[in-house]
């Protein structure tokens, strides 16, 4: 697993939380401790973080609660080996994945080991996986699809299929030459060994399911 303290994601998390910390003790601190009433007080400084932070999140709270979760996004860094639950531009839970055993690449073709990426869904929960619990995703997704059919690797009938399945935010048939059936499980984040899905600790995954709705968008990045 690749969670080195050095690593780009951790330095980016390391700076949204700079950022909060400095917001907290500015907004609670006087800027002057003279009560001279000949100097005017200077109006209190506020330290924000950009409006644009070149993150999905800004800030970081991993003590808040999932459940008081109004609006969350998973987003999945391959190189990292990390998932991070992100709620209104606020960081609320990292957690260390597994991957196929293939991991760099996009997935185009059942059994190539690797896990996908792109923008998907939580399309349907599954409390009684194989790997303890799992929320599965809407791979092959409408792109995976399209760019398979234009290259002659699915049938007309095959693509219309995904497409259906997709548009219904239900799983999408895994009997085509993309493969499928791709969740994020449980089982244990130690080494590369699904056949393409995520694997989270078991306590992780307990987490996730029960704060985690049907319809979550879900970002898996190189």
């Amino acid at each position: 697993m690749n969670n080195e303290e050095g690593s780009p994601l951790a330095k980016r998390v390391v700076y949204a939380a700079v950022w909060t910390v400095a917001l907290l003790v500015l907004s609670s601190c006087s800027w002057f401790g003279s009560s001279k009433p000949a100097i005017q007080p200077r109006k209190e400084v506020r330290a924000v973080p950009p409006k644009d932070c070149g993150l999905p999140f800004c800030e970081v709270d991993l003590s808040k609660s999932l459940w008081a979760l109004s609006k969350p996004v998973i987003f999945v860094y391959k190189n990292e080996r990390r998932l991070l639950v992100v709620d209104n531009k606020t960081l609320v839970r990292d957690y260390p994945v597994a991957l196929g055993p293939q991991p760099k690449g996009d997935k185009c073709l059942r059994g190539d080991g690797r896990t996908p990426e792109g923008d998907f869904i939580v399309c349907v929960k599954n409390p009684s996986s194989k790997y303890h619990k799992g929320l599965g995703l809407n791979y092959p997704s409408p792109r995976h699809a399209k760019e398979a059919f234009q290259l002659g690797a699915i049938s007309a009938g095959e693509y219309s299929k995904i497409i259906l399945a997709n548009d219904r935010k239900t799983l999408p048939p895994d009997s085509t030459c993309l493969g499928g059936d791709i969740f994020i499980h449980g089982g244990g984040p130690v080494g590369d060994w699904t056949l393409g899905c995520v694997a989270l600790r078991n306590s992780d995954i307990d987490e996730l399911y029960e704060a985690i709705p049907v319809g979550t968008p879900v970002r898996i990045m190189p």
